[in-house]
């Protein structure tokens, strides 16, 4: 039974960081690459950041790209993003998502939330000014 669990995220001022882990059990967690997605009220689910099985490769959307890093320690079935300099518009519900094929891309499964497979439960990061 495939099992996604996230932690971190929460409150903080505009200009802080935050940091949101996953760690992922039930399937063999170093063959699939990994990714974070995002969805603000009234809009819809996007990728924010995925890594590829190995971590050799990333993605960022341009949104977040100088601010966020992702990292994975498949010794350890886990995922982070590292949030730094965070703004209003970073408010939003984050989800850690499986990829859905065997050694995919990172920029494949950023393509879109429908390109993942199994999913974290949620945690919201709110920024306040």
């Amino acid at each position: 039974q495939v099992q996604v669990v996230q932690s971190g995220g929460g409150l903080v001022q505009a200009g802080g960081s935050l940091t949101l882990s996953c760690t992922a059990s039930g399937f063999t967690f170093d063959d699939y690459s990994m990714g974070w997605f995002r969805q603000a009220p009234g809009k819809e689910r996007e990728a924010v950041s995925c890594i590829n099985f190995s971590g050799s490769t990333t993605y960022y959307a341009d949104s977040v790209k100088g601010r966020f890093t992702i990292s994975r320690d498949n010794a350890k079935n886990t995922l982070h993003l590292q949030m730094n300099n965070l703004t209003l518009e970073d408010t939003a519900m984050y989800y850690c998502a499986t990829g859905r094929f065997r050694y995919g891309s990172a920029e494949y499964l950023c393509g879109s939330h429908e390109r993942a497979n199994y999913w974290g439960q949620g945690t919201q990061v709110t920024v306040s000014s």
